[in-house]
């Protein structure tokens, strides 16, 4: 189910304020176009769009390659310096990206999809751009499998319903400790994805690294131990 949003909380008594929380709220499960702002929280096309342009000139918004508003990386800033795991995942995905020359990414789980925490991309060559703050699918990726892979046996049984992986590749993930998809979230493009723990051994986030299927459809063992390295280096 999508996350059910609230028209305009005008409570505050101040209503720039009120208005441009509705805002980052609408943005933040999925990438909104101007519409989309519009109908998830009642306000004016002409204010909603005043008022998402600020917010993108200020890094609390940004945009996909759609044009569509997402969450800005100064939010993700902001709550790295109270999340230790935000603090460290931008360094370790440069650090990955660097030893492999392929794109990089922390995704966690968010509502129904999984959120871009932190990616680096390569400077030349084929890139997989996922912008930081990006909500993706849950149905579809080797990060996604990650997700999925340790939840409960029943939450386990809902989050496959429909998705491109089944139980059985769970099972292979679980066992071998990470997880592999070509073409499953866009043609084209592969990528291998490792869980990043919480001190209780609990899957806290996936760590991915994606690009074309010549490159990653096999990952090479080097990209394997730079991807496993990382996934240690950033769990509790």
């Amino acid at each position: 189910m999508r996350h059910q949003y609230q028209l305009v909380d005008n409570s505050s008594g101040v209503g720039v304020v009120d208005k441009t929380v509705a805002l980052l709220e609408a943005a933040s499960d999925a990438p909104a176009s101007l519409a989309d702002l519009v109908d998830r929280t009642g306000i004016a096309r002409p204010t909603a769009h005043r008022l998402a342009v600020a917010l993108e000139h200020h890094g609390l918004l940004a945009r996909d390659d759609s044009g569509r508003f997402l969450l800005g990386a100064r939010l993700l800033q902001w709550a790295g310096e109270v999340d230790p795991l935000l603090q460290r995942a931008q360094a370790a995905v440069i650090d990955l990206r660097d030893r492999t020359q392929v794109s990089a990414q922390v995704y966690r789980r968010q509502g129904e999809g999984r959120l871009c925490i932190a990616a680096a991309e390569p400077a030349a060559g084929l890139r997989d751009n996922v912008p930081v703050g990006s909500v993706l699918t849950m149905k579809a990726g080797s990060a996604a499998q990650v997700l999925v892979a340790w939840l409960p046996p029943a939450d386990l049984r809902r989050a496959v319903r429909g998705a491109a992986f089944g139980a059985a590749d769970l099972r292979d993930v679980r066992e071998r400790g990470w997880a592999s998809s070509v073409g499953q979230r866009e043609a084209g493009v592969a990528s291998v994805s490792a869980p990043v723990r919480d001190r209780a051994g609990l899957v806290v986030a996936a760590v991915s690294l994606s690009g074309p299927i010549e490159r990653l459809a096999r990952p090479a063992r080097a990209h394997l131990t730079a991807l496993l390295s990382s996934a240690r280096d950033l769990s509790d």
